[in-house]
C-alpha cells in the first residue's frame, strides 16, 4: 500500500510531529508513504528515512489555488492508492479538490474544535471518504454540524513515551530558565494565540502568587500575540514572576522539571503538550475545552476547570501547588492513563484501519 501524505507544518511540534510518529509507524508496518510539505520544513528531513519520496513544494495557504495542479502532478507521479490530508490550512479544501480530480481516495486530519457553519461543513466534509479526528470532542462537533457519523472516525493523537521519561536536572533547568533555587515553576506550552487562553492565567496570576510568592509562571511558545502579553505582564508588574519563554526544542529536558502544567484554552482540539506533559509524569489543571477532558479524565492526571473562570483557574493551581501529595499522585496517574490511552501503536492503527477499509474494502 502507497499513502501519499499532505503536512503544511514548517515546525516539527503539534500536528507535524504526530505526521513524523506516523510516518515511521506506517514504514515499519510495510506501508509505502509519500511525503508533500512545504520547501524547507522541518518534517521533510525528520522523516525522509520513512519515506520512498519527499516532494517540497510551494505553499500559499486557503487562496493558493495553484496548490491543486501542483498537488495533482504529484499524485499522478507517485500514484498512490489513497491521499491523507493531515493539515486544514491550504491543504483540506484544495487537497481534496486535487485527489478527487485524480480519481485517488482522501482522508482528511481535523486536528481543531472551532465550528463551521453548518452548510458549509455539511458540503465541505463530501469532499473526503473519511475524516479522522483526533479527539471524540472534535468528532461531535462534525455530527453537530451535520457530517455524517459513518464519515467521521476519531483516532487520538500520541504521545512517544519513551522520549518523556527522563529526570529533572534541577540545575540545568533553573540555568536555562533562570530560576533561584527554591523557586518552583509552573508552565504553560501553548501558541501564543487567543484560543490558547494565556489571558485567563495572567488575569489568576496575582492570586496564584500571592498565595505561592516562590512560584514563577514560564510561558513556553511563540505566536503573534507574544507582544501584547509582554506589555500585559509589565503593566501587571509581573515580570519578574511571569516569564515568555520562547519556542523551545527542548521541552523533554523542561518538562520533568515543572511542578505543574497549566491550559487554560478556551478551545483545544486534544493538546498535544497536555499529553507529553503527562507523559512525563506532571499534573494538569485544563480547562473543559474540547478534547483537554479526554486527557485529564475524571480528576485523574490533573484537575479540570471551566474554561474563561480565572478564580477557578487560581483555586485549583493555588490548591494543587499547596499539597505535595496531590502533585505526586496525579502525575503518576496522568502517566499511566497516557500510556494506555495515547500510544503511538494506537494512532499508527486506527489511520492504518482507516487506510485498509477504503483501500481494500
Amino acid at each position: 500500500m502507497r499513502i501519499l501524505h499532505v503536512e503544511t507544518g514548517r515546525h516539527l511540534y503539534g500536528g507535524a510531529l504526530q505526521v513524523r510518529y506516523l510516518l515511521e509507524g506506517l514504514s515499519a508496518r510495510g506501508v509505502a508513504n509519500v511525503l508533500v510539505c512545504p520547501s524547507g520544513a522541518a518534517i521533510a528531513g525528520a522523516s525522509a528515512v520513512f519515506c520512498e519520496a519527499v516532494h517540497e513544494v510551494p505553499m500559499g495557504g486557503d487562496l493558493d489555488l495553484g496548490f491543486v495542479g501542483r498537488l495533482q502532478r504529484v499524485i499522478r507521479e507517485t500514484r498512490p492508492d489513497l491521499v491523507h490530508l493531515h493539515s486544514r490550512r491550504g491543504a483540506d479544501v484544495l487537497g481534496g479538490i486535487a485527489a478527487r480530480r485524480v480519481g485517488v481516495p482522501v482522508v482528511l486530519s481535523r486536528r481543531v474544535d472551532n465550528p463551521e457553519p453548518a452548510p458549509w461543513a455539511r458540503l465541505k466534509y463530501r469532499l473526503f471518504d473519511r475524516v479522522i479526528t483526533i479527539s471524540e470532542a472534535i468528532r461531535h462537533v462534525l455530527l453537530a454540524e451535520g457530517v455524517s457519523p459513518e464519515r467521521v472516525v476519531c483516532v487520538p493523537s500520541a504521545v512517544d513515551m519513551n522520549a518523556w521519561q527522563g529526570t529533572c536536572d534541577r540545575e540545568g533547568f533553573q540555568a536555562a530558565c533562570g530560576l533561584a533555587p527554591g523557586e518552583r515553576a509552573v508552565g504553560v506550552i501553548a501558541q501564543l494565540i487567543t484560543r490558547k487562553g494565556h489571558r485567563h492565567l495572567l488575569t489568576a496570576a496575582p492570586a496564584i502568587l500571592a498565595a505561592h510568592p516562590e512560584v514563577r509562571l514560564l510561558l513556553f511558545g511563540q505566536g503573534p500575540l507574544e507582544a501584547q502579553l509582554r506589555a500585559r505582564i509589565e503593566d501587571m508588574g509581573l515580570t519578574g514572576q511571569v516569564r515568555l519563554m520562547g519556542f523551545r526544542d527542548d521541552l523533554e529536558r523542561i518538562l520533568p522539571c515543572l511542578d505543574l502544567v497549566v491550559h487554560p484554552a478556551d478551545m483545544e482540539g486534544l493538546g498535544v503538550s497536555l499529553l507529553q506533559a503527562a507523559a512525563a509524569g506532571v499534573p494538569l489543571v485544563g480547562t473543559r475545552a474540547g478534547g483537554v477532558p479526554e486527557i485529564i479524565g475524571d480528576d485523574e492526571a490533573g484537575v479540570l476547570v471551566p474554561p474563561g473562570d480565572a478564580p477557578a483557574l487560581a483555586r485549583a493551581v493555588i490548591d494543587l501547588l499547596g499539597d505535595p501529595s496531590a502533585l505526586r499522585r496525579l502525575g503518576e496517574a496522568g502517566r499511566r492513563r497516557v500510556a494506555a490511552r495515547f500510544s503511538v501503536e494506537a494512532m499508527v492503527a486506527g489511520n492504518l484501519a482507516v487506510y485498509q477499509e477504503l483501500v481494500h474494502g
